[in-house]
């Protein structure tokens, strides 16, 4: 994992996944562009490593997690915030059954965290969910809106297809 100058980062920090090996693709096909922002030179001769845009924290241990995708991330008050980190909180909320976090434009803030659940509202309010947010998250990851929905739009392979959430 390195930061966004290209340095290794130790336990706990948050980076992006580098790989290396040659089980790892050399590039897009025919879009030399996007191949040179990926793929980059090693430390060693003729090396190349691929800069994945997979954010990942690292334990004590070795141990990854995924965090979230680089091009996900919210910069909110001048901090940077995962989406799925905020979503796993969301997910632990009694009747909330899906959730989606975006980044939406905000004149003082730049961007602000908007979530966007799927929930019972007999179980669970947008203020019960800005309650627990705000014992669980750092404060500039509690969204500045919540929105219950009855579904979240999805993409043809059934994923949350979050640009229509925006």
């Amino acid at each position: 994992m390195v930061d966004e100058q290209g340095n290794r980062l130790p336990p706990g920090s948050v980076g992006e996944l580098v790989v290396r090996g040659r089980h790892v693709m050399r590039g897009y096909w025919e879009d030399p562009e996007l191949t040179a922002i990926r793929y980059r030179p090693g430390a060693i001769p003729g090396e190349r490593l691929c800069y994945t845009g997979d954010l990942f924290r690292m334990d004590e241990e070795g141990f990854f997690y995924f965090v979230g995708r680089k091009d996900d991330i919210i910069k909110t008050r001048g901090e940077k915030v995962a989406p799925k980190e905020v979503e796993n909180i969301l997910y632990r909320i009694p009747g909330v059954v899906e959730a989606a976090v975006v980044g939406v434009s905000d004149a003082v803030l730049g961007e602000a965290v908007k979530a966007v659940v799927v929930a019972d509202r007999s179980k669970v309010t947008e203020a019960q969910i800005l309650a627990f947010c705000r014992a669980h998250l750092e404060d500039f990851m509690v969204p500045q809106q919540v929105e219950i929905r009855d579904e979240l739009p999805k993409t043809p392979s059934g994923k949350i297809d979050k640009k229509l959430l925006k």
